[in-house]
């Protein structure tokens, strides 16, 4: 018999900031902010008072204490990914959170915003809807400008920088990076969103949006002397560059190296790699992840690529309580899009597809919760299913990637190739 659970209340109108909580909201977040030296430069924000809009670039948590200290004090309704809710979800909804499934076209998260911006306060999204993988902007939905459309209230954008090299997605340990950098930039004025056309607005959003933390680290001059600083990286890269061979990539304090060819590169205090031997293929992490992009690129291309059948454990977080292991099964990524299907722990069988036209990128997480291992996280409007594969050799890092130049070529195949940055 099929099992059910009560569902996370995504009807739940947003909850201005209990007047109690304030003083805690910036009391968790200063001390980060000190600690880290961060500078917080605002241009053309003068005046700027709710209702606004404020988008925000995602590194790591850090960025939600900047963000605080940026805007204090003003009042804000935060929106969150529902697993961030995991067991406070009262907590959250009273310091002004709106959960939100991640990749989902959910019409209540504008409601949502709307009654943020007619309470009189700021609307803060993470448009990335994930940590950056290599400290450079992730894809924005091409819905973002219309969104400010509808708003119609000032948008500004805080972009932080140092946050991934502080602590970057594939090893979230603090390296004390000190001073990290923001800058608040008004984007648009009411004016001027009721006259820009979408598609302008849109170009304008994306060129706010060009961040790179290890070339800014670099201009900076700054060094991380963390003898660990390496590790994790090959979650990231994935794919030797010296004989292209996938998921043999290994690293361990602050070397990187490969197991089918056995090349090894240092990362250097600046952020920058080296080979120990031979040619230093990429020195720059960010153009090392892109040349692996543009290899599944290729692969899209021919038609070719798919992770093949792959087994999966996978967890149901249907409400904030917990995570519910759903059961075992197979995960496909290809031309097709992604198909997971199994058995669940009573015996009835779980299926989600994602077609290519409906998934522009996904959710993924390096070891999660440092026990269930790497995982890629799909979502319905009334579900969300961390998918854990295992057995065979994988990278969720590819699928991701994988899932945007899917989406990408689906696009040009329709003749509606999407503007630079934007999906």
């Amino acid at each position: 018999m099929k099992r059910e659970f009560e569902r996370f209340d995504m009807k739940q109108r947003p909850r201005r900031t209990k007047w109690y909580l304030r003083p805690l909201t910036i009391a968790i977040s200063l001390p980060g902010v000190w600690r880290h030296r961060a500078k917080i430069v605002k241009v053309g924000c003068e005046g700027l008072r709710p209702p606004y809009l404020l988008l925000c670039n995602h590194n790591a948590f850090q960025d939600f204490k900047v963000a605080t200290k940026a805007i204090w004090p003003q009042t804000a309704n935060y929106v969150v990914a529902i697993d961030g809710f995991i067991g406070r979800e009262k907590l959250l909804r009273d310091v002004g959170c709106i959960c939100k499934r991640k990749f989902t076209n959910d019409i209540l998260l504008i409601r949502h915003l709307q009654q943020t911006i007619k309470n009189g306060d700021v609307a803060v999204i993470y448009p990335e809807a994930r940590y950056s993988l290599c400290g450079t902007t992730a894809v924005l939905p091409e819905s973002l400008g219309k969104l400010c459309r509808i708003l119609r209230v000032p948008v500004a954008a805080l972009i932080c920088h140092g946050h991934h090299v502080n602590s970057p997605f594939w090893n979230t340990r603090d390296r004390g990076v000190k001073p990290t950098e923001a800058e608040m930039r008004l984007l648009f004025t009411p004016e001027e969103l009721r006259t820009a056309p979408t598609d302008e607005i849109n170009r304008r959003l994306v060129e706010a949006f060009q961040y790179d933390d290890f070339a800014w680290q670099k201009e900076r001059g700054l060094r991380v002397t963390a003898p660990w600083r390496a590790e994790g990286l090959h979650k990231v890269l994935y794919q030797c560059a010296a004989c292209g061979t996938e998921f043999r990539m290994a690293s361990r304090g602050d070397h990187l190296s490969c197991a089918a060819c056995g090349k090894q590169w240092q990362m250097l205090e600046t952020g920058e790699l080296r080979a120990l031997s031979g040619e230093t293929e990429f020195s720059h992490i960010p153009d090392w992840y892109e040349w692996e992009r543009a290899n599944v690129r290729a692969e899209v291309e021919r038609g070719e690529y798919s992770s093949g059948e792959l087994p999966v454990t996978v967890d149901s977080l249907p409400n904030a309580r917990r995570f519910v292991r759903l059961g075992e099964g197979t995960l496909v990524h290809d031309m097709n899009g992604f198909n997971v299907r199994g058995t669940d722990v009573d015996g009835d069988p779980f299926e989600m597809v994602k077609t290519v036209p409906s998934l522009y990128s996904c959710h993924i997480e390096y070891d999660y919760l440092g026990k269930h291992g790497d995982c890629v996280d799909l979502n319905t409007l009334e579900d969300t299913w961390y998918i854990y594969p295992h057995g065979k050799p994988f990278s969720v890092t590819k699928m991701a990637l994988a899932t945007e130049e899917l989406y990408f070529a689906w696009r040009r195949a329709e003749g509606r190739p999407c503007p630079a940055g934007l999906a």
